[in-house]
């Protein structure tokens, strides 16, 4: 029996060519990928076969970087003052950025949180997030659905409750906030013209709290 050994190193180069072609391939769909999202979740390349291995290969080739836990971003991506909003919309789509938060999105408070305040259905699972830390409300009903903004965030769609329906938000939530950040954030949102009277009573009486806010609105006229 003869050992042909030339056609055995024609098979393992054709193999290293097949898996070099292969890995080629899936790095330039991880990085499309990265690209279309903004932010990267190993499961996303699960859903597609390929292996996770391959972000730990482009972290170390300097093509991306972790952002987060379990979270990548191109290297050529430009981090904004609210890449934690865009972790967030990426581990939960179904939040809405609220309270605090949404008056630090809107400029509209000197509060500074650190943690992330988001609304979901009183009916939700609680999400499973570690980083960035999450302070969860529950909403219901058209206090849950009214008032929602969509915000493009480093290629992350992130929903934003609107100046106004923050507002009343903070005003239903004083007694977790203080009543002075209600107060404060009312003023700015009026003075820069952020919302209109029509919209913040509209917004008073989806939170209920139209009484509660009448005598600090009727102070703006």
């Amino acid at each position: 029996m003869t050992y042909n050994m030339s056609a055995n190193i024609n098979i393992d180069r054709r193999f290293v060519q097949i898996e070099s072609m292969q890995a080629s391939t899936q790095i330039e769909a991880v990085l499309r990928l990265a690209r279309e999202r903004g932010v990267l979740r190993a499961r996303d390349l699960e859903a597609r076969g390929i292996p996770r291995q391959r972000l730990q290969s482009l972290c170390e080739q300097g093509v991306l970087f972790r952002s987060g836990r379990g979270l990548y971003t191109p290297a050529t991506a430009r981090l904004t003052e609210h890449h934690t909003f865009a972790e967030v919309g990426q581990r939960v789509p179904h939040g809405i950025i609220c309270l605090l938060s949404a008056l630090r999105f809107h400029d509209l408070t000197t509060q500074d949180p650190h943690q992330v305040w988001l609304a979901i259905d009183r009916k939700a699972r609680r999400p499973r997030v570690n980083y960035p830390p999450l302070r969860i409300v529950r909403f219901s009903g058209p206090a849950l659905t009214q008032g929602v903004e969509e915000h493009t965030i480093e290629g992350v769609r992130v929903h934003v409750y609107n100046p106004a329906k923050t507002v009343a938000d903070c005003f239903k939530y004083r007694h977790k906030i203080g009543l002075d950040v209600a107060l404060e954030a009312l003023r700015d949102c009026w003075r820069e013209r952020r919302a209109t009277m029509d919209n913040l009573h509209r917004y008073a009486q989806i939170c209920r709290v139209a009484n509660v806010m009448r005598p600090y609105l009727e102070s703006l006229l």
